[in-house]
């Protein structure tokens, strides 16, 4: 499944499975296991559009819960770098999880997430912000000085109010979880195409 980005590539279907398939290689060949896909998806990998600088986000699953998510939100590394090592990253370097074994890789899903470069939004308080935010569409950032977070716009399914939305990435910022309603925090949006092993 995807959806278009408003900047960046446009990744088909076909690209997406492709570094889906990449990123199980990844993981495989870190857990020594063997793959028949000795070359990581190689046919495919070429795709121009995959060769674009983009954020990239690699999200584990297992019986329906999160199992790891890891990636970067800025474009400083082409697509199929950002998910060869994000994959590395969420299936083993998530510090909430333990790190993945061999007995759990047949019953992992693997996501990617290919993002659009952030932008800004602009707001001058929590109602308003809550007005602008687009469910299901809008990845969000929250910053406060040293404090960041991210939520994919996957989150959405899981947390489909805007309010409880902000609320639990304060939370995951290290802020009070009310803090989204007084304007001071910098909100930034943007969209993902993704592609599951579910879809």
């Amino acid at each position: 499944m995807s959806d278009t980005l408003k900047t960046g590539p446009t990744i088909s279907d076909e690209q997406g499975r492709v570094l889906v398939q990449l990123a199980r290689h990844i993981i495989r060949r870190k857990l020594g296991l063997p793959d028949d896909d000795v070359d990581g998806s190689k046919e495919g990998l070429q795709d121009a559009a995959l060769q674009e600088k983009c954020g990239v986000f690699v999200t584990l699953h297992k019986a329906g819960q999160l199992r790891g998510c890891i990636g970067s939100l800025s474009g400083d590394e082409v697509i199929i770098d950002g998910v060869r090592k994000n994959a590395c990253h969420a299936a083993f370097n998530d510090y909430r999880f333990q790190p993945l074994t061999s007995d759990e890789i047949d019953q992992i899903d693997i996501e990617v997430s290919v993002l659009s470069s952030p932008v800004p939004l602009a707001y001058e308080c929590g109602e308003e912000l809550v007005v602008k935010l687009r469910p299901g569409i809008d990845g969000v950032i929250l910053r406060s000085g040293s404090h960041s977070a991210t939520f994919l716009p996957q989150v959405w399914e899981q947390l489909p109010e805007p309010e409880i939305f902000l609320s639990h990435l304060c939370q995951k910022a290290g802020l009070s979880p009310s803090e989204w309603r007084d304007g001071s925090l910098v909100v930034l949006t943007y969209q993902v195409q993704y592609f599951s092993e579910k879809h």
